[in-house]
């Protein structure tokens, strides 16, 4: 493959084609470091290579394998990571850039929960709090009773104490009200956690992982509160602390005027090495790829004169000439020259004055059989003729 035809026909659809793709390798790259999902697409990209290199060395049977193993491992990922793709579509939701679902801001209640939160560390008493924002938490979380009721610290720490059938699961919050009790949490599947951490702060995580919720996690073990959200887990010192990070989880975001300068700058300078080593990534695929995709060129090919009468001579054009469009995979259509495509006309039945002929595909010969012609321009040619012999002097 010539590598240097085909970046010399690059073309402003191929810069937007490498930087889409970018953007979402970026964000995959994002949203799946650091867990098992992560760890498997690197192993698919490793089979994608081994692949990649098969066909461009015309391995036949590595080829053949691998086209069999492709179609079994599509349905597979479907349901290895049928978690991890609602994940993705659901943050790539175009409603929720638009608002469609507000956030409820009861504060009235807060104050006495993370009071209540400070009283269940004060007796070691594990508990488990989700607070629902944007993101509904029922498909993410298994189990439970459905109940309604205040969160008051009298009602937290009866389903908390150690006595109650409920104080292993989790008590759901949402606009203020507990609905829930008793529910089970995904576990984060993060490495690298403190070893320290029992199951209470995996399953936090874990829902911090999948859904906008924050989760407030009081230990049993070190009677400390801590407050999972955004992939992280916060430890709290006090109730005012708590009520500030709860209070800034549900109230509107302030709207801040930012320039498109700093919006520019910002997309370019944060992250930058990783968002460069994506584009090099991306590149170089799209390079191994580009070869294989539909390509057209268009050249300009004089038009050979053949069969022409000996005793007219052609008056006009002089030196005739037509556009050819030519189609087929990249790496065949972008290394064809204009000097290497012949388009002749027959003027076999060429008359004195003007005489229209048509060029035809047929009258195109191409260097190669694996592209085509799929457009002439001009398809006519209007020749005018005269007599080339020469006319006797006039008598006068």
């Amino acid at each position: 493959m010539n590598l240097f035809a085909i970046i010399s026909h690059f073309r402003f659809k191929d810069v937007v084609d490498i930087l889409i793709l970018t953007v979402f390798a970026y964000h995959l790259y994002i949203w799946f470091h650091g867990t098992k999902a992560f760890k498997a697409l690197v192993g698919l990209m490793a089979l994608g290579i081994i692949y990649t290199a098969a066909r461009l060395w015309s391995l036949f049977l590595t080829t053949w394998m691998f086209q069999i193993l492709w179609q079994v491992l599509i349905i597979l990922l479907i349901i290895l990571f049928q978690t991890e793709i609602r994940q993705v579509l659901e943050r790539l939701n175009p409603m929720r850039a638009f608002g469609w679902r507000k956030l409820a801001q009861p504060m009235d209640w807060i104050d006495r929960f993370t009071e209540a939160c400070f009283v269940l560390a004060k007796r070691r008493c594990g508990a488990l709090v989700i607070l629902e924002r944007t993101d509904r938490v029922d498909e993410l979380i298994t189990g439970g009773i459905f109940l309604e009721g205040d969160p008051t610290p009298e009602l937290l720490v009866s389903i908390f104490q150690k006595a109650s059938p409920l104080h292993d699961g989790a008590v759901v919050i949402r606009e203020g009200k507990i609905i829930r009790v008793g529910a089970y949490l995904p576990l984060s599947s993060a490495e690298g956690l403190p070893i320290k951490w029992g199951t209470r702060h995996r399953a936090a995580l874990g829902l911090s992982e999948k859904s906008d919720a924050g989760v407030v996690i009081v230990s049993e073990e070190s009677a400390e509160v801590s407050l999972a959200r955004s992939d992280r887990v916060i430890r709290i010192e006090n109730p005012s602390a708590l009520s500030d990070l709860i209070v800034e989880a549900f109230e509107a975001p302030a709207v801040v005027q930012v320039t498109l300068v700093d919006r520019i700058r910002s997309f370019v300078i944060e992250r930058w090495h990783l968002k460069l080593g994506m584009l090099a990534f991306v590149s170089v695929l799209w390079l191994s790829f580009a070869g294989q995709q539909n390509f057209e060129v268009t050249l300009q090919v004089p038009l050979q004169i053949q069969n022409r009468p000996a005793h007219m001579k052609i008056i006009e054009p002089r030196e005739p000439r037509i556009r050819i469009t030519i189609r087929g995979l990249r790496k065949d259509a972008s290394t064809i020259q204009a000097d290497e495509v012949a388009a002749r006309v027959d003027l076999t039945l060429a008359e004195y004055g003007w005489k229209r002929f048509r060029v035809t595909r047929e009258q195109v010969v191409l260097p190669n059989a694996q592209v085509s012609v799929v457009g002439i321009e001009p398809s006519q040619i209007t020749f005018e003729f005269e007599d080339r012999s020469e006319k006797p002097p006039a008598i006068r």
